[in-house]
């Protein structure tokens, strides 16, 4: 009777853990080389295992994902200059991907570098962040804390919509939720419409705003319709995928240059040659017309590897 007693306390044990298990798998590296030998390492070696368990163990949805579903990603935070004492200018590389179906390929879902990343960092500070209360009492303190959340959400609302038509629309409308409520301070940038017509603000605005709809069409699309179901029928998922890149240009064409636009295409020129060189001539080639539309900076890379 005891061992049935401690083995179903174990196997609740276990159930609790997969009911709560969290649902990123980052991993933080933090870059201070910049500032030479005039702050102690140890600083940085602490923030970056607290950003860590930040991003890693606090439960960001209400899905249960098992521990080969979490998303993997990277948060790269370059510290470039001393602002202060204990406050820092920065910059912030994000990277996520999921695996593509019967297959080993892992496609990005963000890869994004944000430039505008102020922040201040004592020795023995928590990291707190209360969706209720962004901003909190020091705005250059929450404002790290703040970005890590938003871009958890970019992450998350991305994950969802590869999968599911709109699946992300929650979490891309908490990444906005963070916008509005951003902590505000004259040295903190990013967050506003007026602060670039790259960054923070115009990404949400993209991903919630009902002019920019069609984004989730193409996310959902290029994933799951296309990537996802090239094993089974190239021709088809192939398809799909121009399919996606049609609606992309007309969104472009619309909307010229958007920050949705850049954010998806941004760093992906090798994924879409690898998927089109080898489609049939004339979907080769109404690929390329289309790719060079959307993706002006590769269209060298593109007539060189779709001609």
């Amino acid at each position: 009777m005891r061992k049935k007693i401690l083995l179903c306390c174990f196997l609740l044990f276990l159930f609790s853990v997969s009911m709560y298990a969290q649902e990123l798998n980052a991993t933080v590296i933090i870059n201070n080389s910049q500032l030479g030998t005039s702050v102690d390492q140890s600083i940085f070696t602490t923030l970056q295992k607290q950003i860590t368990d930040f991003l890693n163990n606090r439960k960001w949805t209400g899905d249960v994902f098992q521990s080969n579903e979490k998303i993997l990603c990277n948060f790269t935070l370059t510290v470039t200059s001393i602002k202060s004492q204990n406050e820092y200018s920065a910059q912030l590389i994000v990277q996520a991907a999921r695996p593509v179906y019967n297959s080993s390929y892992q496609t990005a879902l963000v890869n994004y570098q944000d430039q505008q990343i102020t922040f201040k960092y004592a020795p023995g500070q928590q990291l707190n962040f209360n969706p209720n209360q962004i901003a909190g009492s020091d705005p250059l303190v929450s404002n790290l804390t703040a970005v890590l959340a938003y871009y958890a959400n970019i992450i998350l609302g991305m994950n969802y919509d590869s999968f599911g038509m709109n699946g992300g629309k929650l979490y891309f409308a908490q990444a906005m939720n963070i916008v509005t409520a951003a902590p505000q301070n004259a040295d903190i940038k990013g967050w506003q419409l007026f602060d670039g017509q790259r960054n923070r603000y115009w990404l949400a605005n993209n991903l919630t705003d009902s002019k920019f709809g069609n984004i989730h069409q193409v996310f959902y699309t290029y994933f799951h319709q296309g990537l996802d179901s090239l094993y089974d029928n190239e021709i088809h998922a192939k398809n799909n995928i121009f399919d996606a890149l049609k609606i992309l240009q007309q969104l472009n064409d619309a909307n010229p240059n958007s920050m949705g636009k850049q954010f998806f295409t941004e760093n992906r020129n090798a994924e879409f040659i690898g998927i089109f060189k080898q489609a049939w001539p004339g979907i080769k080639q109404q690929a390329l017309q289309t790719l060079v539309a959307i993706d002006p900076q590769s269209t060298d890379k593109y007539n060189t590897e779709l001609k």
